[in-house]
């Protein structure tokens, strides 16, 4: 009994952890005190302290090596904007659902042993790509900003340490608050992945076709659920970032003057980090469309196996004799999202019950799955792999648009 609760405590344990961890940024507005208090902070933290660190820290002119005020201003716009999108939009899930359910962790097979590990495991995996990204982009802004700090003095030095400090602390606050809401839609499509791939599992069991149907509309209702909690988060973190890439690319390319570590380091740091975010998400909703579609060759591969190994070879495919057989699914995927599972292992015995009426139930239940594939969508457009590509040329496109219109080759 006790072994049968502790995975119910860690899995429990880790919940109230990573609600602590979101409510310590300010996402869980649950009430208006704590949602003031959250946009305050905010403002003081994403708007307030850095405008202050670029005002008190000009150069004045003849200084472009060091610093260029139109480029501090736009990084600051562009880390408050991708911000206050995922302080938004994911206080807004977590103040209408909760924890258990923004992550679709509260349902009945939620109870399971097995998932309650894994989603334990997941929660950990959320954390550590949080943080080994922050503590690598840190690491560069830090060094840019101790360069910075070296040939650019501001009065005294402890005025000058004053300012580096807030520059760091605005910086790590809104990319922390950007990271999180990235990285939250990436758990949430990694738990959902578990559920797609126990349905293999799930179709080793001898139940009636019915019970595999209303499984997987259930998965499939959940998708749509996700697809609509986090379609603007999805769409808002996309077009932002596609806008702030633009004009980085725009200004930097354009600038006449020398581009170096100390004057644009911060671009590199800022596009690194919004590159991050957004491979995370499309990722994440990519590999969730991924094993949805793969349903319908999991599904088919079943009807297959079900129909082959009986021990009656008639043409007309029915089979009356009744017997027991033992043959397992690929239960599991590899964990690359380029990889497929296309092997499928031999029947174990040789006989198995069916009929002509429980065929025409598998064939139609196999019918229902390859057209009824889903995936997470945007307000009707799937994305999957194929979408992924299209908008890599879509933005490939655009930087050699901007490319030709700011460089320009001169031949004497």
């Amino acid at each position: 009994m006790a072994s049968a609760e502790d995975p119910s405590r860690e899995l429990d344990g880790s919940l109230v952890t990573l609600e602590k961890f979101f409510g310590f940024l300010g996402f869980c507005h649950y009430s208006i005190p704590r949602a003031t208090l959250s946009w305050i902070t905010f403002s003081l933290l994403a708007i307030a302290l850095p405008l202050f660190s670029i005002l008190f820290s000009r150069c004045g002119s003849g200084c472009d090596k060091i610093e260029i005020q139109a480029f501090e201003l736009e990084i600051l716009v562009s880390s408050a904007l991708v911000a206050a999108v995922s302080l938004l939009c994911v206080s807004r899930n977590l103040r209408k659902y909760g924890i258990r359910k923004a992550l679709f962790v509260d349902r009945s097979h939620g109870h399971i042993t097995q998932f309650r590990n894994q989603y334990v495991q997941k929660i950990r995996v959320f954390y550590r790509v949080v943080f080994t990204w922050f503590v690598v982009c840190f690491l560069l802004k830090a060094a840019r900003e101790i360069s910075r700090l070296i040939y650019l003095h501001h009065g005294s030095l402890l005025f000058s340490m004053i300012l580096f400090i807030a520059r760091l602390i605005a910086w790590s606050y809104t990319t922390l608050i950007f990271l999180s809401g990235c990285a939250l839609f990436h758990l949430v499509g990694n738990l959902q992945v578990i559920h797609f791939e126990n349905y293999g599992k799930f179709l080793e069991q001898d139940l009636d076709v019915s019970v595999y149907i209303e499984e997987h509309m259930n998965l499939v209702y959940d998708l749509s659920k996700i697809s609509h909690r986090f379609r603007i988060f999805l769409l808002l973190q996309f077009l932002v970032i596609t806008a702030c890439q633009f004009v980085t690319l725009l200004h930097t390319t354009e600038n006449v003057g020398i581009i170096n570590f100390i004057n644009g380091g911060d671009f590199a740091v800022l596009s690194i980090v919004q590159l991050v975010g957004i491979v995370l998400c499309l990722n994440a909703a990519s590999r969730i469309s991924h094993r949805a579609q793969s349903l319908g060759s999991v599904a088919s591969r079943w009807h297959a196996l079900v129909t082959c190994t009986s021990n009656d070879g008639s043409v007309s495919g029915a089979i009356d004799n009744a017997g027991d057989i033992e043959f397992r699914l690929p239960a599991s995927y590899s964990e690359s999202d380029m990889e497929s599972s296309d092997y499928m292992p031999l029947p174990s015995s040789t006989q198995i019950s069916s009929s002509t009426s429980s065929y025409h139930k598998r064939q139609a239940f196999v019918t229902y799955v390859q057209s009824n594939t889903g995936g997470f969508t945007i307000f009707g457009w799937v994305v999957d792999r194929m979408l992924v590509n299209t908008i890599f040329f879509i933005e490939l496109s655009l930087v050699f648009f901007v490319l030709g219109k700011t460089i320009t080759v001169t031949v004497r």
